[in-house]
């Protein structure tokens, strides 16, 4: 027996209490009338026999209700015996791309078999699955078939493990299961799968771990390919600003080594360049210029010669080869400035290849929207009801459109395709100066940047003179002036976006196109219209790829396909249907067709953190098991977690105190009755 807080164990002091009352209880005398006293002998009365206790019984109930009353304070608990059935048994296997590497895999598979078949027949055991994901793949049972089946139908991944979604998901199953846990930790211990924070893999008391490390030996060295730099669409491919691929060879607790690194075009080898790695270094590696057909071209550059980990000598990805996108710019009759810098910043950028087709507004009525990449509405607040029609059907299909308003937005109110008016128009000119870019989200794929700078990624010297007030609705913002107006906003239509810039594309109502970052704005819209944005050529395993809007178009739903490295569609009929991301599982080449109808292949990587062998340290996977010791003495202690468990007394001590002020309420009430009949 024992008690959880012994220090209240101090109050046993007020046992002395009811002592203390009832030895000053007041002795009472009765008066009898005598006729003289003259032959009374004088003597001295004795007080022991007042001084004696009486009413022992209540007096036994007051004392042993104080004592239960302090004991209730010290939360006692017993230890009772309790034996492996109660106890659930949780063995998780590592199937990381890491585990790969020579015999890593059967490893674990071994020992985790050899853990299930020592477990008792009535204990419970479930089976998880340590990939890019946690995969829980049997609940609590004791059926040895089913758990021994779940076991070996774990296959290698190419996912990333992380020991921090695996604490944080333990930690939640601890709290369900309300039982003790063995939790056995089946994994290579790679030191990339720890988490920044240590408290993330920490486990509750009720958790015992044990980890099992199946790398045994030296960590051999590797060599990767562990970036690719490569264009996602080329056109021209004697062009040697985009025709050209550059990846980086990094090596992994490895020597000086001189390697072959190949560039593969669908298969054939077009290019070989050999590369001197540094010790625990990286060593950069060019291929220019690029020859691929037209069409999707699946590439990959590959070290040969390989090592003793070959999964990751390669790096996948895809270049499309296409003659140059037409962009129809639709701009006002009056308005001859606008096409000429967008056109003039869209030649200038080097990562898409475009051609502009200028057109007035007024000329648009027998134009198709969906034969151009993406359209843009310089200044057009009034457009054909044929063209606009048509463009409406267009953006919610998948096409998108970007909207630049200028003067003429102050004089027609209507905002072609967005659904809204303008508020008001701010002449900034005449109102005191020009306004300046106040807040800007470099997240959106318009204005992305990973560092931006004091200059605010080259947006604090642009001024504004003159833009209109638009309510942004459910739209997205992407940048405000200093005094909050709204300058870009998105906003998805069906399947297809609206880009709009709530000023123009001329130097009369701003300077931005005599800023460089107005080339760089062009380049990222473009891309991000046009889709290329979102189809860089590769990906990484465990990414998600969005198949469709959030908000399909109004009574059509438009399927989707996806066909993975094996061939197989893993999409049912009805998740085409209704589907809007997919994660992409495995490496290899996908084929995607996507809901507003573009296709695409994409190459899909392993996360080149799995490629570094190192382990955990020693004193890092003690002090993550609990243990400072060694492995023995650890698995010693959770034997002996096993022998007992406590069960707290608190309610049975709480119950049996009532019981005892009950009867002790009672037997005062009597005594004093007959006190009073005495007196």
């Amino acid at each position: 027996m024992g008690f959880l807080a012994p220090w209240f164990l101090a109050g046993l002091a007020a046992l002395g209490v009811p002592v203390f009352v009832h030895l000053l209880r007041k002795h009472v005398t009765t008066p009898r009338p005598v006729s003289s006293l003259m032959f009374f002998e004088r003597g001295i009365q004795s007080s022991t026999r007042h001084q004696r206790l009486r009413y022992l019984l209540l007096f036994a109930l007051r004392s042993a209700l104080l004592l239960l009353v302090v004991l209730a304070f010290a939360n006692p608990f017993i230890r009772r015996t309790t034996d492996a059935n109660g106890r659930l048994l949780l063995i998780v296997r590592d199937n990381s791309f890491s585990m790969r590497e020579g015999t890593r895999f059967a490893n674990a598979k071994q020992q985790a078999l050899a853990v299930l078949a020592a477990k008792p027949h009535a204990q419970k055991a479930q089976v998880i699955a340590l990939g890019g994901q946690l995969e829980v793949l049997t609940q609590p049972i004791t059926d040895e078939a089913q758990l021994r089946s779940a076991l070996e139908s774990i296959q290698p991944g190419d996912g990333h493990a992380n020991f921090g979604d695996l604490g944080r998901s333990i930690r939640a199953m601890a709290e369900t299961a309300r039982r003790p846990i063995d939790l056995h930790l089946f994994s290579d211990m790679q030191r990339t799968a720890m988490p920044t924070n240590f408290a993330d893999i920490v486990l509750p008391l009720n958790v015992a771990l044990l980890l099992h490390d199946v790398a045994k030996g030296s960590v051999p060295p590797n060599w990767t390919v562990e970036r690719v730099s490569a264009p996602a669409e080329l056109a021209d491919p004697k062009d040697p600003k985009q025709s050209r691929v550059e990846a980086v060879v990094a090596g992994f607790g490895t020597p000086q080594a001189e390697k072959t690194v190949s560039l593969v075009v669908n298969g054939k080898a077009i290019a070989t360049h050999k590369v001197t790695v540094p010790a625990n270094g990286r060593a950069a590696v060019e291929f220019t210029p690029i020859d691929v057909g037209y069409g999707f071209n699946r590439c990959e550059v590959r070290i040969e010669g390989g090592d003793v980990f070959p999964a990751d000598d390669a790096s996948l990805f895809v270049i499309r080869r296409s003659d140059p996108e037409r962009v129809l710019f639709v701009h006002a009759a009056n308005d001859t400035r606008s096409p000429l810098y967008f056109g003039a910043a869209l030649g200038a950028a080097g990562q898409a290849s475009f051609i502009l087709q200028s057109v007035a507004a007024e000329q648009t009525t027998d134009l198709d929207p969906s034969k151009f990449s993406f359209v843009v509405l310089s200044d057009a607040v009034t457009l054909p009801s044929i063209f606009e029609h048509t463009l409406a059907q267009y953006v919610s299909k998948g096409g998108s459109v970007f909207i630049a308003l200028g003067t003429n937005a102050g004089q027609h109110a209507r905002i072609p395709l967005w659904g809204a008016d303008v508020k008001a128009a701010h002449d900034y000119a005449r109102t005191g100066g020009p306004a300046t870019v106040g807040q800007l989200d470099f997240t959106h794929p318009a204005l992305a940047q990973e560092q931006p700078g004091r200059d605010n990624g080259g947006w604090a010297e642009t001024k504004f003179f003159y833009a209109a007030s638009v309510d942004p609705g459910e739209s997205r913002v992407a940048a405000r002036l200093s005094d909050g107006t709204p300058l870009l906003l998105d906003k998805q239509i069906g399947e297809g976006h609206v880009l709009l810039l709530t000023s123009g594309l001329e130097n009369l109502t701003n300077d931005l196109p005599l800023h460089p970052v107005f080339v760089a704005f062009v380049d990222k819209t473009a891309r991000y219209l046009s889709g290329r944005g979102r189809l860089n050529g590769f990906q990484l395993v465990d990414s998600f790829l969005q198949l469709r809007s959030a908000a399909a178009p109004v009574g059509e739903v438009a399927n989707v396909e996806v066909i993975d490295p094996d061939g197989r569609r893993p999409l049912s009929l009805s998740e085409t249907r209704t589907v809007q991301t997919f994660r992409l599982r495995r490496a290899g080449f996908y084929q995607v067709r996507f809901a507003n109808g573009r296709d695409a292949v994409i190459g899909v990587n392993p996360d080149r953190r799995e490629s570094d062998l190192q382990p955990i340290a020693p004193d890092v996977q003690q002090l993550w098991s609990g243990n400072s010791n060694n492995v023995p003495v650890q698995k010693a202690a959770a034997v002996d977690d096993v022998k007992y468990r406590p069960v707290n007394l608190w309610w049975y001590v709480i119950l049996l105190a009532l019981v005892v002020a009950v009867a002790e309420t009672v037997l005062a009430s009597r005594y004093m009755g007959t006190q009073r009949e005495e007196a």
